[in-house]
């Protein structure tokens, strides 16, 4: 009924149990070395060493309208500026503070090219 395994299958069974063996070892290994870098680890901060709130309460959200900074010429005509000499886009700012709304009528889409409400 059953059979002893040849040469070849037993060599196969001998690698497959290796292979077991040497994940098994390669997942403690993991773990104990995540272990070691957790006990490295500062401890989690104690309930008297929390962040306070400020006396003056908690800081409100500043809302505004922005616009863009003047894009800077070069001095030359024909001369044009590269990105890195013209820096990070700035703003400042705006006059006006009224938010810009939806107007009612147009689209609500970017390039939907609709109708909107009729």
């Amino acid at each position: 009924m059953y059979q002893a395994a040849t040469g070849a299958q037993a060599f196969g069974y001998v690698l497959i149990l290796i292979a077991g063996v040497a994940v098994v070892a390669g997942i403690i290994w993991a773990f104990r070395l995540g272990a070691k870098v957790r006990d490295r680890e500062p401890a989690p901060p104690r309930p008297d060493e929390q962040p306070k709130m400020p006396p003056g309460g908690p800081m409100r959200e500043t809302r505004e309208v922005r616009e863009p900074d003047e894009v800077p010429r070069a001095a030359d005509e024909s001369e044009r500026l590269t990105p890195h000499q013209l820096g990070n886009a700035g703003t400042k700012r705006a006059a006006d503070q009224t938010r810009s709304r939806w107007s009612p009528g147009s689209s609500g889409s970017f390039g939907g090219g609709g109708g909107g409400r009729t």
